[in-house]
Order: structure tokens, then C-alpha cells, then sequence
């Protein structure tokens, strides 16, 4: 079964279900690969999500071109989330690439962007997340992704593809 058959299978199976905690979904890619989905809700059309990540064990220990290279197919091929995303920081001695929304989106409440970091330790790992800073308040706060559901199996196909 391929991962967008899993990914359906599993949003038919969430929908219109009260989640009162996170419920994560693993689904399979072909090596070894593995994506996890932490869903807040899903309704027949959208869903809202506490975090994307992805294991890449091809990835561990990778040269740093190799993150980079992943952050900059990823950031071209994703342009449908609801600001566009960009390589913000760059960390050869941490192993890790932070990608950000460029810009963030700001409002008279404060500001909200994604957040993504690429790292080649712990199994190649993708981290993608959403914060908002309110105004008036310190510190940044995690808040859920909203989405269709065409958008997440666009976005799962777009982040295994771009995986070198």
C-alpha cells in the first residue's frame, strides 16, 4: 500500500472522531522511512495537526551538503502553505537546517509561521510545527496546522520526494 493509500485510509478512518489528545498515525515509505502525523481533528474535508515529522534512517550521520540540498528542494516545492517557506539558518556543528515562513504572517494579535528543522542525527529526522508569538506576551506558543486534506497528501508526497 503505498503511503498516500495509508494517509487516505487513516484520515476515512479519524474523521468526524472526537480527539481529545493527539493521536499519531506512522505511516510507511519505502526505505525504512516513516512518517508521523499528530492529528488534533478531522472532518471529512480538513484536518488540524500538532506536528509533521519524518525518520530518515538513510539520512543519519548525512554530509551537511545533503541537509542542505533537502531544505532547498523542500522550500521550492512547497509553496501552497499559507506563507512561503525559506532557509533561515544554517548549523553545520548541530547538524541541522531551520526553515521558517518567509515572512511570517502578522497581525494586529501578533504573528504565526511554520517551522521546520531538518536534522542528520537521530535517524535523519523532519520536524514541521507551527508557533505564534501574541502580542504583549513572551515566548512563542505551538499551535495547531490547518489543512485540507489535499493539501497534507500533497505536502507528504512533496517531502518524500524531496528527500536526497
Amino acid at each position: 500500500m503505498t503511503v498516500i493509500n495509508q494517509l487516505n485510509h487513516e484520515l476515512k478512518q479519524l474523521a468526524g472522531s472526537q480527539i481529545a489528545q493527539p493521536s499519531t498515525i506512522t505511516l510507511a515509505a519505502t526505505g525504512k522511512i516513516e512518517v508521523l502525523i499528530d492529528f488534533t481533528s478531522v472532518d471529512s474535508m480538513s484536518c488540524s495537526l500538532r506536528e509533521v515529522r519524518v525518520n530518515v534512517p538513510s539520512l543519519t550521520q548525512a554530509t551537511f551538503d545533503k541537509l542542505k540540498e533537502w531544505g532547498q528542494k523542500l522550500c521550492q516545492r512547497v509553496t501552497y502553505l499559507l506563507e512561503n517557506i525559506g532557509p533561515l539558518e544554517y548549523d553545520e556543528d548541530a547538524g541541522q537546517v531551520l526553515i521558517r515562513s518567509t515572512p511570517p504572517d502578522q497581525n494586529q494579535a501578533g504573528t504565526r509561521f511554520y517551522e521546520i528543522i531538518l536534522s542528520s542525527h537521530s535517524n535523519g529526522q523532519f520536524s514541521l510545527k507551527r508557533f505564534e508569538y501574541q502580542n504583549g506576551q513572551s515566548g512563542r506558543t505551538q499551535v495547531d496546522i490547518q489543512v485540507t486534506h489535499e493539501v497534507l497528501r500533497k505536502f507528504v508526497e512533496d517531502l518524500l520526494d524531496t528527500i536526497p
